[in-house]
């Protein structure tokens, strides 16, 4: 086990003074280990504590990364002198690996390398770079009205069953075939099938090689769920600094980091705050997000899909998350029933890269625009529904005709659902997008069958 070194008789010993559930209560002489410092006990010392806050001169509360079966009172615990690490460098590439660096796609270990803890400091202010560059997906909904900024932070909010996995993995496919830079999974809370179908679709799609994939997965205890993603921004920090690549560090879910904290929290007796959430909430949550940054050398660009409780985007943990991001794309339930893939809300979604002076006047007016028609035609729904379509002015006729066309016009097949769909995925430049989306907003595609535009790629001719 390459958790931490075996204990060599030089390290402190402690005993279990409590067990309940993740929580271990543990004695030792004083000094008592500093907080985040690694312990072992169990048989075979397998068992991974996390101190987390010092009770008295002699006892420490420590929240475990590895289940707790056949803990007892008494049992003899490790200091292990440090905190817990994770291997970095080129070596990850292709390979899925767990919270404690250890691989989990049944192939060989890897080899000993270079170990970093997980328990970094962002970088400072005096060293961060601020760039207005566009990070280019080939999705031509995200491209046009909420652009990603290069080593900004985006949130992919929405419930359950709305495509956020689906848009996450195309974003990892496009990255490689367009950057040629690293993409780093970080699974949070992630089903086991999941986790299993993405291994093996990045297999398949031929991009495993510029990629890393670490899991806490669902049936982990919350300690583990509550520091994989530390363990995944520590190896992204190595390949920006060290290596000095450009690496996508894609999150799914950040919301299942911060049901994770709930739960040490509750273990640890902390009285909730809002919602029943851990009282810490915001500082757990930029203690992770802050990490997420550009240098002088190399970028970690960062996108999150968000778990949004009930589709209520006034949720604690929804509302703390967006302080952090530069774009926010809301996926629609609605959109999603009507076929309309990705299943982007074009009303909610926004960015703070989309100014004339970032993107240029012509793909802002362009957005704008679309924008517009789009709130219009929402507006026209109710009285559609009463009336009839024939009842509109031949204004509001022409704007519904051309909101109807950049609805399915903002459709695209995805590589990554070819094997779904039957379709083959398409790639779409920003300026394709934006042509095609000004060719229909000026009138001339009104002849054209609405139904010809979905799920398509770029308007020839």
């Amino acid at each position: 086990m390459t958790i931490a070194t075996e204990h060599d008789g030089s390290r402190p010993q402690g005993e279990v003074v409590s067990v309940r559930g993740s929580v271990v209560d543990v004695r030792f002489p004083p000094p008592v280990p500093t907080r985040y410092q690694a312990l072992r006990t169990g048989s075979a010392q397998q068992v991974v504590l996390e101190v987390h806050s010092l009770l008295d001169r002699e006892r420490v509360r420590c929240i475990a990364l590895s289940p707790t079966q056949g803990l007892a009172r008494g049992m003899p615990v490790y200091d292990t002198g440090g905190q817990l690490t994770v291997p970095v460098g080129s070596d990850l590439l292709g390979r899925m690996l767990n919270v404690f660096g250890e691989t989990i796609d049944k192939g060989d270990p890897i080899a000993e390398t270079q170990r970093w803890s997980i328990h970094r400091p962002p970088l400072p202010i005096s060293q961060r770079v601020t760039q207005t560059e566009i990070f280019e997906t080939g999705i031509k909904a995200l491209d046009l009205l909420a652009p990603l900024e290069t080593g900004g932070k985006a949130g992919l909010f929405g419930g359950a069953g709305v495509g956020k996995t689906v848009l996450i993995t195309e974003l990892i496919h496009n990255m490689v075939g367009h950057y040629q830079g690293i993409s780093l999974f970080c699974g949070i809370g992630e089903r086991s099938r999941e986790a299993e179908e993405l291994y093996r679709d990045m297999r398949d799609a031929g991009v495993l090689d510029h990629t890393v994939m670490v899991f806490g997965q669902m049936n982990e205890p919350p300690g583990a769920r509550f520091r994989v993603g530390h363990a995944a921004l520590t190896i992204a920090e190595h390949f920006r600094d060290q290596e000095e690549r450009n690496v996508l560090l894609l999150i799914d879910n950040i919301f299942r980091y911060v049901q994770s904290g709930t739960e040490v929290s509750g273990l640890m007796g902390r009285i909730p705050s809002r919602v029943g959430y851990q009282p810490t909430l915001a500082s757990e949550l930029a203690e992770l997000e802050e990490r997420i940054c550009n240098s002088a050398s190399a970028a970690i660009t960062s996108v999150q899909a968000v778990y949004v409780p009930a589709d209520d985007l006034t949720d604690p943990a929804a509302a703390h998350i967006f302080g952090h991001l530069s774009a926010s794309i809301v996926l629609s339930r609605k959109r999603a029933a009507q076929g309309l893939y990705p299943a982007i809300d074009p009303l909610q979604s926004e960015s703070k890269m989309l100014t004339p002076a970032i993107v240029g006047e012509d793909h802002y007016r362009t957005a704008q625009q679309v924008r517009a028609t789009l709130a219009d035609y929402e507006e026209l729904k109710d009285i559609i529904a009463m009336l009839g379509e024939e009842e509109l002015s031949r204004q509001d006729r022409a704007t519904v005709s051309k909101a109807r066309r950049l609805e399915r016009f903002l459709t695209q097949p995805f590589f990554t659902t070819e094997h779904f769909t039957g379709q083959p995925g398409q790639l779409v430049t920003l300026q394709q997008t934006i042509d095609g989306c000004q060719r229909i907003l000026a009138g001339e595609l009104s002849n054209v069958d609405e139904q010809s535009l979905y799920m398509t790629g770029a308007l020839d001719g």
